[in-house]
């Protein structure tokens, strides 16, 4: 299987609290970011801590197909962090780590370590590995617009960043909104 590692950061002009529901929240994503298609809850967790929920996600960028996986909750802190494994088309981990800056500004950090299962996207990895990255990044672009605008972003207040860790190339940076 071909491993993948992603870095992505979000900033908002928001509380860390009001950007966490929103993660947190992800029956609702497709209401708000544009390359999830659906969320469906596969099996209930703690209704606290909403640890051992199992939610199926299909997300859908450019590229002629979606990928679906579940992901399983492993750890949560509110306001701070939400860990999961995936299983699925891709397997592995991804953890949001958020954090406050001046001028109420949450950074939320995705970090997204995974194998793709399925066999063409891993016999097409050595070539492809660029157009999977960029793909992934504008998935994650989209999360930031969408999660900018669910709550109440204007102009200048929300970027997304990209450190370039799943491809070849140098990190990407842009304003959302």
């Amino acid at each position: 299987m071909a491993a993948y590692s992603f870095v992505t950061v979000w900033r908002h002009q928001a509380p860390i609290g009001d950007v966490y529901d929103a993660i947190a929240d992800s029956l609702h994503w497709p209401e708000w970011w544009s390359t999830v298609t659906r969320v469906e809850e596969v099996a209930a967790g703690d209704p606290v801590t909403g640890i051992g929920n199992v939610r199926r996600y299909t997300f859908k960028g450019s590229l002629p197909y979606a990928l679906a996986f579940d992901l399983a909750v492993t750890g949560t802190e509110r306001p701070r962090t939400l860990a999961g494994r995936a299983t699925g088309e891709l397997e592995g981990t991804g953890v949001w780590t958020l954090t406050e800056e001046a001028d109420r500004i949450t950074v939320a950090r995705y970090d997204w370590n995974v194998r793709t299962t399925r066999w063409w996207m891993n016999l097409l990895a050595p070539l492809a590995r660029p157009i999977f990255k960029a793909n992934h990044d504008l998935v994650m672009k989209a999360g930031a617009k969408g999660l900018c605008s669910r709550l109440g972003g204007v102009s200048g207040t929300c970027a997304w960043v990209s450190d370039g860790s799943g491809g070849r190339g140098s990190g990407n940076a842009a304003a959302v909104d």
